[in-house]
């Protein structure tokens, strides 16, 4: 099934399982994952260590390019780096969790990381996942999967990852905090979340990870 060439594109809100199918999918096929959401967490963490304005657009735009991000994979998956220094869990405390989205809709950042994950692209065949990889990163891309599940299901998910790694949530909050994430996402005015008009959508409600990755692998045979 490999194709060095492939270029797949997975959209979908917050804990609709984007990370998890897509390093299964770039691990099964040869393919480089890209978490384009890690990129704007590494930023948002960056900005929230060094007291940077999350609400100040230049001063973003000044941190981002003193800021290099990469990914390397490890046993557990892939780890993400800020300037050298390992952020992969950093990036997912609840602090950075509630307030990327306010640093991912300013429309110069976006543009400056959508241009890094073109380049990530450029030469390579990727599994990309984010919000608005199949409408603006790779319009072109080979494969548009879009994905989505319900609120309930999604916090229930993100409480069990939390517990899993010793940090500490409350689900009925997280419900709150995802319902929001979601309005935030779908209605700013830089690149929104929404599905590609030839996007697939995949609803992961009552689908396990096994079961999603066997779909979207039999929809990448037809592509």
């Amino acid at each position: 099934m490999e194709n060095k060439s492939l270029t797949i594109a997975i959209d979908g809100p917050a804990s609709s399982g984007k990370s998890t199918v897509a390093k299964r999918i770039a691990a099964d096929l040869g393919l480089i994952y890209v978490d384009t959401g890690a990129m704007y967490r590494a930023l948002t963490f960056e900005a929230l260590k060094n007291n940077v304005n999350i609400k100040d657009q230049n001063a973003l735009v000044d941190l981002l390019d003193k800021t290099v991000i990469t990914f390397e994979p490890d046993e557990k998956g892939q780890s993400v780096f800020s300037n050298g220094v390992d952020v992969t869990y950093d990036i997912r405390d609840n602090n950075v969790t509630n307030t990327v989205s306010v640093v991912a809709a300013h429309s110069k950042v976006r543009h400056l990381m959508v241009k890094r994950q073109q380049d990530m692209a450029q030469d390579n065949g990727v599994v990309m996942d984010g919000r608005d990889i199949g409408t603006v990163v790779l319009p072109n891309a080979d494969l548009k999967i879009f994905l989505v599940a319900s609120v309930k299901e999604r916090a229930e998910r993100r409480h069990k990852e939390n517990k899993e790694k010793g940090i500490f949530s409350d689900l009925d909050q997280l419900k709150k905090d995802i319902a929001e994430r979601d309005y935030k996402d779908s209605t700013r005015d830089s690149s929104p979340l929404k599905q590609a008009a030839d996007a697939v959508r995949i609803d992961t409600t009552k689908m396990t990870i096994e079961e999603v990755v066997n779909t979207i692998k039999s929809l990448i045979k037809k592509a």
